[in-house]
């Protein structure tokens, strides 16, 4: 799997589920559904008892992750970066979620995440 060389729609189709399910692990509270495709990295830095608390904070401001709209995919020499408009069930703001994607021992997995 060689993520530079697909189309942006491929990519696009490749990191959808992974996305989904990490935003899903977040909802949830659930650190192994939202970990599941995190580097080793970022699976030492999200710990149960930090997602516990970054969730409960997001989830207490701005209610639980809804809809999200691509906005752009940038390429990188080892990497992609992705963004997208995040809407949230207690706000009318527009929120930034992205992420940063890697290949690793043939796997896509998340470098980086954050929403703001």
């Amino acid at each position: 799997m060689n993520l530079l060389e697909k189309s942006d729609e491929e990519i696009f189709n490749e990191i959808t589920p992974i996305m989904d399910n990490m935003m899903e692990g977040s909802t949830e509270i659930n650190h192994a559904k939202h970990t599941r495709d995190f580097t080793d990295r970022m699976k030492a830095i999200v710990t149960p008892e930090n997602l516990q608390c970054m969730c409960k904070d997001y989830q207490a401001r701005w209610g639980l992750f809804g809809k999200r709209e691509f906005v752009a995919l940038f390429r990188r020499k080892h990497s992609i970066a992705v963004v997208w408009k995040q809407y949230c069930s207690n706000s009318t703001d527009e929120h930034v979620a992205e992420a940063v994607f890697v290949e690793h021992d043939n796997r896509l997995l998340i470098d980086h995440a954050m929403v703001y």
